[in-house]
C-alpha cells in the first residue's frame, strides 16, 4: 500500500482535521480504496465502513439505490458513480461517500467493451467525479491506478472544501 501513502495520509489528515467521516462503495478496485484509508493509524476517527459492490446482487444488498433512477443511467458513467457514492454516504450517514465502478480487465463486462476504464465519484458537502482510462488490460495495474486516482480525487475534493 505504500504506493498510495501520500494521498492516503493527506486524506486521513484532512478528514480528521475537519472531523468528517467517509464510507466507500467500490467495484473493480476490490477493496483497495477502503484498505488504503484503513492503513493509517487512527482510521476509526473517519472511516465508517465500505463494501465491494462487484455484482448486481451485492449492489442491491449493500446499497439502497433508487433502482428506477439507476435503470435510466448509462453504465460506467460519472453520473452513475455519483449515485453509488450518494448511496454509500446515506447508508452509513457519513460526511462523504466515495464510489468506484470500472473494468480492470483483462476482459470486458456486460456493461462495457472498454477495458481499463473507471468512473469515480465523491458525494459530500460538494460532489466531484472523474473518468480514468488506462487503455491497458493489466488487471492489477488498473486496480492500483484506479485506487490512486480515487484517493487523489478525494484529497483534491477535501482540499477544495477546506479552502472555502
Amino acid at each position: 500500500m505504500s504506493r498510495f501513502s501520500q494521498h492516503t495520509n493527506s486524506a486521513a489528515k484532512l478528514l480528521t482535521e475537519h472531523n468528517h467521516s467517509i464510507s466507500v462503495a467500490e467495484s473493480s478496485t476490490g477493496g483497495l480504496i477502503a484498505a488504503s484509508l484503513l492503513s493509517v493509524p487512527g482510521a476509526s476517527r473517519y472511516f465508517m465502513g465500505g463494501t465491494v459492490i462487484y455484482t448486481v446482487k451485492s449492489r442491491q444488498e449493500f446499497l439502497d439505490l433508487d433502482r428506477e433512477r439507476i435503470k435510466k443511467l448509462k453504465p460506467l458513467t460519472e453520473e452513475m458513480a455519483l449515485e453509488f457514492a450518494r448511496a454509500a454516504r446515506a447508508k452509513l450517514d457519513t460526511t462523504w461517500g466515495i464510489a468506484e465502478l470500472g473494468v480492470a480487465g483483462p476482459g470486458g463486462t456486460p456493461y462495457s467493451d472498454a477495458i481499463g476504464i473507471s468512473v469515480i465519484a465523491i458525494s459530500g458537502p460538494v460532489d466531484a467525479s472523474v473518468t480514468i482510462r488506462t487503455d491497458s488490460d493489466d488487471r492489477e495495474g488498473n486496480m492500483e491506478t484506479f485506487t490512486d486516482k480515487a484517493l487523489q480525487l478525494l484529497v483534491q475534493t477535501l482540499d477544495s472544501v477546506g479552502t472555502k
